[in-house]
C-alpha cells in the first residue's frame, strides 16, 4: 500500500517582498507539517506553481490545472499537481492602482473616505493548491483538487480540514490490477485502477495527441533525437499540453528509461538550466520563445504550430532501413487509414478511427514491435559475470551489431552506448525477474513481426492485438464502478464578493491524518508478491537485412586451411610451400580463420606445442594473416580464440631460452583495445562461473548416479550461464546465510582468479620483444581508457613533438618512454575496471596492483635474452633482384629498393573471380630510371611458375605519390609503403622490405620528385636522352645516429669527387647576353643539376681560378634575379666576380650557394665587406635556423638598410645537461666560445658599415657608435 497524496500545500502571492521586476509566491500552509520519513519535502515548490511568473491580473480567470514532474536527488520522481484560482487582493490592488495610474496613495484613499463605497475588485492574485505525489495519478489528483476548491467557492457544508487529512491519510494498491474505492466525505465517489505492470508506461491519449499535433515525422524525429541523446524541447501555451508531450515521447521510448533530465514544465526563474551541457526533455511556456531560439545545440519542437527545428550543428541519427520504413507505413496505416483508398474511384465507406484511448495504444504497439526487431536477439550477447549476491551482467556490444549486420549504423551504436541502454541491461539483464509484454514479445513474435513485413492485414491484426493487452494494462476491469465528484457551479469564479481562501486548521488536519492512519495500520496489508520467472531467451541473434551471401568453394577453402596446417606439422615442406599462399587467401573468410583456430587447438597438449623454426614461422604467417582482419568492431572472437594459442605455441632458441608465439604477433592493434580485453574477460568468466555451478552439480549427484538420470546430466550439461544463474536466483531465498556467504566468495574468487590470468596475457602481448621500440605508446592512448573509444592512436611519442626549429623544451619525459611503467598504467586501468564492475574485493585489487610490476619486469628480463638470441637466426632467403630491361637512352638513376607489390584492389592478376595465375602478390625491386618508375620481380606463389611481373609507367605521368603504412602479405605485419598514382589509370603499391631504411626512403622520393618536376625543360627525358645522367648510390645498411642530411651529403661528396655531378640548383634562365643559355644547351653533355642543398664546402674560394663545376655554378649565381636586383641597389658586387672601382662596405657572398649555410636562405647574401666566408658558419651557429643577420633592402634615396635574422639561438635546458654530461664537453664549449667571439665581431662589423654608410649618405637620424662591442646578452 502506498499514500494517494504525500503534501497537500497553499501556495499564495507574496506581496510582502517588493522590489522586485516580478512577483514571487510563497507557501501559506502545508500538511503534515512534518516531512515524512520515506519522501522529504520537495524544495522550490512556489516556483513550479507560476512557471510563468507570478504576476497579478486584472480579471479573474478560469482555474486552471497542470502536473509538474520534479526528481529528487535519488532519482524517484515526485507528481505536483497543481489548481490555480484568482482571488482579490485589496491592499495589492491599492499600490497596484497607484503606480498603473501614476497617482499618489494618499489620494485614492482620500477618495474612498469620500465616497464611502467599497470599490470593486480590480486586482486578482493567484493561488494554487497543490497535492503531491510519487504515483501519477493525474485524472484522480484533478478530482481531487477541484473538490476541495468546489467545496471553497461554493462555500459547501464540509469541513476542508477533514477533506485535507481524508486526502493525505489515503492508501492506495500496488499495481497489478486492484481497484480503491474511496471517497474525500464530500458526497464524493472515486475510484482508482492500477495497472497490471507497473514497468509498462500509463499514457491515456497522450501519444495520439502528440502525433496528432506534430505529424509521423516530425514525432519520428524527436524519437530518435532523444534515443541518441539530444536535448529535445517543447513549447506550448498550454502547461498541460506540455506535460502531456514529454509524458507520450518519453513512453514511445519502453522499454528503454530516460535517465536524464526530465522537467515537462521549467519555470521562468529556471530558465538556465536550457543551457545545461547534459541532453533533456524540457517543456516551456510559448512566452518564453524568443529566449529559446538562441540554443544551438537544442531540437525545439513548437507544439501549437506542429513543427520541429533541427539546429545545423546538430547530426541527427535516423533509424536503420529497413526499419524507419516499416515504422513510416505502420503508423500511416493507423493514423490514415483512408490513404489507401482515396484514389479509388469507388472507395468503401470511411473507416472509422479507433477511439483516442485505443488509438494512442495503436500507435505505442507500433513502437514496441519496433523495438523488438532493433533488440532482437539480445540476450544472446549478455555476459554473465556474477549471480551472488545480485546478478551483473555485461552486454557484448561489437557482437551483436556485428551479427545484426548494424555495424556501420551510427543509430544503433549511438543507442547501445547511451545510458537508457545501460539501464535495460540491468534492468532485464538478470534471467529470473518478473516478464512483461516486451519479454514475451522479444523472445516468440520477432519471427511472426518478420513476415508480417508485406502483409499489411496481418500487421493491422498484430498491432491491435498489442495494443488490446497495452489498453488492457491500463483498463484491467471494464465494468468500472460509477464515479462522482461535485463541480463548482458554472460561472463560480465570475462571482464578485467572493472570500479569500480560507485558513486551515493545522492542529485539527495533524489530528486527522493521525487517526486515520491508526485506522490504516489495523487494517491487513494488500500488498502484492511480485512474481518472478524465467526470462525467455529467444532466438540468437540474426541479420536485420537478409542479405543473400555469395561463398563460394567455401568447403574447399577450409579444407586447403586444413591441409596446410596438417603438412606444417608432419614437416612437408614442400607441399606447405604449395598450399601456404591458398591458405593465406582462404584466411580472409571469417569461417576459415575460426577453422584454423580450431585446427591449431587439436595440435596443442597439456598447454604447449614445441616447433622447429621452419614450422614456427609458418604458424606465426597464419596467425598474423587471421589477426590483420580484427578489427574494433568486429566480435573479437577469433583474436579471442587465438590468445591462449600464442602462449602455447614455441620454439627453441638455446637451451633455457624459448620464444613463443606472442613475441611475433604484438604488432596487430587488437590487442590495445579496451573493449576487445573487456570482452574476452567477461567471455572467460562467465565460462568459469558456469564451470562452477556445473561441477557443484555434478559432486552433489555424483555419489546415486544412476542410468535413468545420466541423459538428464547431460542436458544439464547444455545448460547455458544464463540457465543456471536463473535456477540459483530461484534458489537463493531457500539458502542459508552461510551457503549464500560460500557461494559469494566462491565467485568473487573465481573473477580474482581471472583477472590475475589476463594480467599475465596482457603483459605477454603488450611487451614488446625489442623493448626499444614502445608498441603500447605508439598504437594506444591509454588515458583514453575510461572512455570506451574503440578508435587506435596510431601516432607515435616522436611524432606528437612539434618539428618546428623554433620549438624548445625544458625536461624530457623519460618515464613516458618506459615501457614497464607504460604497459603497468595499462593493465591497471584494465584490473581497476573489469575488478570494480564484478564485485571483487578492494584487498584483492590491491594486491593485484602490487603484483603487476613484478609480473612486467620479470617478463621483459626474460625477454632480453630471447632477442638476443633472435637475432643470431640465419635471415630468410629472398629472391634475387631482377634487372629491368631500359629503353634506348634510358638510364638508371636509383638502384633498386627490394619491395613487396601488392594488389592495387583490382581482381586482375589476383587470381580472384577472374580466375588465372596469382601473380600478386609479387617479390622484387623498385628501380627509377630517367624515364620511368618500374618494378621488376616474381610471383610470390611458386605455384605459378618462373613467372616476370613487371609493372611500369612515365614519371611525367604521376599525379600523386602518398606515403603508406600497409599489409605485407608475405610476412603478416604492417609495414611501411608507397602508393603512386599516374595520370594513365595505373598504380604501383609498394610494400618496402625491412632491410630498406627509412632514409633510403626519403632519398628515392626525392629524386622521384626531382624528375617529375625538372627545373628546365631540357631536363626531360625527350631532350636529356642519351646522356650521361648521375646514378644516386645509396647506403647499403642504416647506421647508427644518421640523417637524411648525413646521407645526402654523403652521396654529393662521391658524385663531386668523380667529377660526374654538379651540385646547385638549376632555373630556368631567361636570355638575357644569350651566352649562358645557348651554351648549356649546346653543351653536349649537360644535364639537370641536383637539387640537393648538401656539401662540404663552406665558403666558396674568392680566387679567380675555379674548376669547371663551381665555374658552373658562379654563372648560375651571376645570371640569378637576386643578383641583378642586389646590384641595382647598390649594394655591392659578388665576391671575387670583378674588380671594384669605389670603396664598397657591403658586399655580396656566394657561400650560401648550396645552401648548406642556412637552408630558408637565397644562395647569394649581403654581408659586410670586412667579413669572410669562412666565420659565416659560426655566426650562423648563434641563430634559430642559422638565419644571421644579412641585409636584404636599402631606399634609393634615403641609404636606410633594411636587415633580417632569426632570434639568438639560446639552448635549453636539456641541452644543457647533455653537453656537461658528454664526454666531448670541452671541445663543445671551445667552439661555443669561438662561435660567440665570431657573433661579436660580425655585429661590430655590421654596425661599422651601417654607421660608415649613413655618414656618407648624409644621414645622422640614427646615432651609432662605432667603437660599441656588442654581445648576445646584450641586444
Amino acid at each position: 500500500m502506498a499514500r494517494l497524496a504525500d503534501y497537500f500545500i497553499v501556495v499564495g502571492y507574496d506581496h510582502e517582498k517588493p522590489g522586485s521586476a516580478e512577483g514571487l509566491g510563497k507557501i501559506i500552509q502545508r500538511f503534515p507539517q512534518k516531512d515524512w520519513d520515506d519522501t522529504p519535502f520537495p524544495q522550490g515548490i512556489e516556483l513550479f506553481c507560476q512557471p510563468g511568473g507570478w504576476q497579478l491580473s486584472r480579471e479573474r480567470k478560469q482555474p486552471t490545472f497542470f502536473v509538474v514532474v520534479l526528481t529528487d536527488i535519488d532519482s524517484d520522481r515526485h507528481y505536483c499537481s497543481c489548481l490555480t484560482f484568482y482571488e482579490a487582493e485589496i491592499n495589492l490592488q491599492v499600490q497596484t492602482l497607484s503606480s498603473q495610474k501614476g497617482t499618489k496613495k494618499e489620494e485614492i484613499e482620500g477618495e474612498e473616505e469620500v465616497s464611502g463605497l467599497i470599490q470593486p475588485a480590480e486586482v486578482f492574485a493567484p493561488k494554487s493548491l497543490v497535492l503531491v505525489s510519487r504515483l501519477d495519478y493525474p485524472e484522480i489528483f484533478r478530482a481531487c483538487l477541484g473538490l476541495i476548491y468546489t467545496v471553497y467557492v461554493d462555500s459547501l457544508n464540509v469541513s476542508l480540514e477533514s477533506l485535507i487529512a481524508n486526502l493525505c491519510a489515503c492508501l492506495v494498491p500496488a499495481a497489478g490490477g486492484s481497484q480503491k474505492l474511496f471517497s474525500l466525505g464530500a458526497g464524493d465517489r472515486q475510484l482508482i485502477q492500477t495497472p497490471l505492470h507497473d514497468s509498462l508506461p500509463v499514457t491515456g491519449t497522450s501519444v495520439a495527441l502528440l502525433f496528432q499535433q506534430l505529424g509521423i515525422q516530425n514525432v519520428l524525429n524527436l524519437f530518435c533525437a532523444v534515443l541518441t541523446e539530444n536535448k529535445v524541447l517543447f513549447h506550448s501555451a498550454s502547461f498541460q499540453r506540455l506535460s502531456d508531450a514529454c509524458r507520450a515521447l518519453e513512453s514511445l521510448m519502453f522499454p528503454l528509461k530516460y535517465s536524464y533530465p526530465y522537467i515537462p514544465i521549467l519555470p521562468a526563474q529556471l530558465l538556465e538550466v536550457l543551457s545545461s551541457p547534459t541532453p533533456f526533455i524540457i517543456g516551456v511556456h510559448s512566452i518564453f520563445k524568443t529566449d529559446i531560439h538562441e540554443l544551438l545545440d537544442v531540437i525545439i519542437a513548437d507544439l501549437d504550430g506542429g513543427t520541429i527545428k533541427v539546429p545545423e550543428c546538430i547530426h541527427l541519427s535516423s533509424l536503420p532501413e529497413p526499419l524507419l520504413h516499416q515504422t513510416q507505413a505502420a503508423l500511416s496505416l493507423i493514423l490514415h487509414p483512408d490513404l489507401e483508398v482515396a484514389d479509388h474511384a469507388f472507395p468503401p465507406p470511411r473507416t472509422a478511427l479507433s477511439h483516442s484511448k485505443m488509438l494512442d495504444k495503436e500507435v505505442r504497439a507500433v513502437f514496441l514491435r519496433l523495438f523488438a526487431q532493433l533488440f532482437q536477439g539480445y540476450r544472446s550477447c549478455l555476459q554473465l559475470i556474477r549471480i551472488h549476491a545480485e546478478p551483473v551482467i555485461h552486454f557484448h556490444k561489437t557482437a551483436f551489431l556485428g551479427q545484426r549486420g548494424l555495424v556501420e549504423n551510427d543509430f544503433l551504436t549511438k543507442v547501445l552506448n547511451g545510458m537508457a541502454f545501460a539501464g535495460f541491461v540491468s534492468e532485464r539483464g538478470p534471467p529470473y525477474r518478473p516478464c512483461d509484454l516486451f519479454d514475451e514479445l522479444v523472445a516468440f513474435e520477432v519471427e511472426r513481426i518478420k513476415i508480417e513485413e508485406n502483409n499489411p492485414l496481418k500487421m493491422i491484426k498484430h498491432i491491435r492485438e498489442l495494443a488490446e493487452q497495452l489498453f488492457k494494462n491500463e483498463n484491467p476491469n471494464p465494468h468500472m464502478a460509477f464515479q462522482k465528484v461535485p463541480r463548482p457551479t458554472e460561472g463560480s469564479h465570475l462571482r464578485v464578493h467572493i472570500l479569500p481562501f480560507p485558513k486551515i486548521n493545522e492542529v485539527r488536519v495533524q489530528e486527522l491524518i493521525q487517526e486515520n492512519l491508526t485506522k490504516n495500520q489495523n487494517a491487513p496489508p494488500a500488498t502484492r508478491m511480485e512474481k518472478k520467472c524465467v526470462v525467455p531467451a529467444g532466438p540468437p541473434v540474426v541479420s536485420i537485412m537478409d542479405k543473400v551471401t555469395t561463398v563460394f568453394n567455401s568447403a574447399q577453402r577450409l579444407e586447403v586451411v586444413r591441409n596446410c596446417i596438417s603438412f606444417i606439422f608432419e614437416n612437408k615442406t614442400l607441399e606447405t610451400e604449395k598450399t601456404l599462399p591458398a591458405a593465406l587467401r582462404a584466411l580472409k573468410g571469417k569461417a576459415a580463420r575460426q577453422c584454423l583456430t580450431d585446427e591449431l587447438g587439436l595440435h596443442v597438449q597439456q598447454n604447449r606445442a614445441i616447433l622447429d623454426h621452419q614450422q614456427f614461422d609458418y604458424i606465426i604467417r597464419m596467425m598474423n594473416c587471421t589477426l590483420q582482419d580484427c578489427s574494433s568492431l568486429e566480435e573479437y572472437n577469433i583474436a579471442a580464440a587465438l590468445l591462449p594459442l600464442t602462449s602455447a605455441f614455441y620454439r627453441k632458441l638455446a637451451p633455457g631460452v624459448s620464444q613463443f608465439a606472442y613475441t611475433c604477433v604484438q604488432d596487430h592493434p587488437i590487442w590495445t583495445n579496451q573493449q576487445f580485453w573487456e570482452t574476452t574477460f567477461y567471455n572467460a568468466v562467465q565460462e568459469q562461473v558456469r564451470s562452477l555451478y556445473l561441477s557443484a552439480k555434478e559432486d552433489n549427484h555424483a555419489p546415486h548416479l544412476k542410468q535413468k538420470d545420466k541423459l538428464h546430466d547431460v542436458h544439464y550439461q547444455e545448460k547455458t550461464a544464463m540457465d543456471l544463474a536463473a535456477e540459483q536466483l530461484r534458489l537463493w531465498p531457500t539458502l542459508s546465510k552461510s551457503t549464500q556467504q560460500e557461494l559469494v566468495q566462491h565467485e568473487e574468487s573465481t573473477v580474482f582468479s581471472q583477472a590475475i590470468h589476463f594480467a599475465n596475457l596482457m603483459v605477454n602481448l603488450l611487451v614488446p620483444l625489442d623493448t626499444s621500440k614502445n608498441k603500447l605508446l605508439r598504437t594506444s592512448a591509454p588515458g583514453d581508457w575510461e572512455s570506451g573509444s574503440n578508435s587506435i592512436v596510431t601516432n607515435s611519442i616522436a611524432g606528437s613533438v612539434a618539428e618546428s626549429y623554433d620549438t624548445e623544451s625544458g625536461f624530457e619525459d623519460s618515464e613516458s618512454n618506459d615501457i614497464a611503467n607504460s604497459v603497468v598504467r595499462f593493465i591497471t586501468r584494465f584490473i581497476d575496471k573489469v575488478c570494480t564492475e564484478s564485485g571483487v574485493t578492494q584487498d584483492h585489487i590491491k594486491s593485484l596492483h602490487c603484483m603487476i610490476p613484478g609480473i612486467v619486469a620479470m617478463h621483459i628480463e626474460t625477454l632480453e635474452a630471447v632477442h638476443r638470441e633472435s637475432r643470431r637466426l640465419p635471415p630468410i632467403q629472398k629472391p634475387k633482384i631482377l634487372r629491368p630491361a631500359l629503353l634506348p637512352g634510358e638510364e638508371i638513376v636509383c638502384e633498386g629498393l627490394r619491395v613487396l607489390l601488392d594488389p592495387d584492389g583490382r581482381e586482375e592478376a589476383t587470381g580472384g573471380l577472374l580466375g588465372g595465375p596469382q601473380l600478386l602478390p609479387a617479390e622484387g625491386a623498385l628501380f627509377l630510371t630517367t624515364y620511368r618508375i618500374l618494378f621488376k620481380g616474381t610471383p610470390h606463389d611458386q605455384l605459378v611458375g618462373e613467372q616476370t611481373v613487371v609493372r611500369s609507367f612515365p614519371i611525367a605521368s604521376i599525379t600523386k605519390e602518398k606515403k603508406i603504412t600497409m599489409q605485407n602479405q608475405l610476412q603478416q605485419n604492417m609495414q611501411e609503403g608507397l602508393q603512386i598514382t599516374s595520370a594513365s589509370f595505373q598504380l604501383i603499391k609498394v610494400a618496402f622490405d625491412e632491410e630498406v631504411s627509412t632514409e633510403v626512403v626519403e632519398i628515392f622520393k626525392k629524386q622521384l620528385m626531382k624528375f617529375r618536376y625538372p627545373q628546365s625543360i631540357f631536363s626531360t627525358f625527350a631532350f636529356a636522352a642519351g646522356q650521361t645522367t648521375p646514378q644516386i648510390i645509396l647506403p647499403k645498411q642504416k647506421e647508427k645516429n644518421t640523417s637524411f642530411r648525413t646521407f645526402s651529403k654523403t652521396i654529393v661528396k662521391g658524385a663531386k669527387r668523380a667529377g660526374k655531378m654538379t651540385i646547385g640548383r638549376q632555373y630556368l634562365l631567361k636570355k638575357r647576353t644569350g651566352t649562358i643559355v645557348e651554351e648549356r644547351v649546346n653543351r653536349p653533355g649537360w644535364n639537370e643539376e641536383d637539387d640537393m642543398s648538401v656539401s662540404d664546402d663552406n665558403e666558396l674560394p674568392t680566387s679567380t681560378t675555379l674548376k669547371a663545376s663551381e665555374k658552373s655554378t658562379m654563372e648560375q649565381l651571376v645570371e640569378k634575379a637576386c643578383f641583378r636586383d642586389y646590384q641595382r641597389l647598390g649594394l655591392g658586387t659578388i665576391s671575387g666576380s670583378s674588380s671594384r672601382s669605389k670603396p664598397e662596405y657591403f658586399r655580396i657572398t656566394a657561400s650560401n650557394r648550396l645552401y648548406s649555410l642556412c637552408r630558408s636562405y637565397p644562395g647569394l647574401l649581403v654581408v659586410p665587406h670586412t667579413v669572410q666566408d669562412s666565420s659565416l658558419p659560426r655566426v650562423a651557429r648563434c641563430y634559430r635556423h642559422n638565419r644571421l643577420p644579412v641585409v636584404c633592402w636599402k631606399n634609393s634615396r634615403s641609404g636606410t638598410l633594411l636587415l633580417r635574422s632569426g632570434g639568438f639561438h639560446g639552448k635549453g635546458v636539456v641541452g644543457l645537461f647533455k653537453s656537461q654530461n658528454s664526454p666531448q664537453a670541452a671541445p663543445t664549449s671551445s667552439l661555443e666560445s669561438s662561435s660567440s667571439i665570431e657573433q661579436e665581431k660580425y655585429l661590430q662589423a655590421l654596425l661599422n658599415a651601417v654607421s660608415v654608410h649613413q655618414k656618407l649618405r648624409g644621414n645622422n637620424t640614427l646615432t651609432i657608435r662605432p667603437a660599441l662591442a656588442l654581445s648576445p646578452g646584450k641586444i
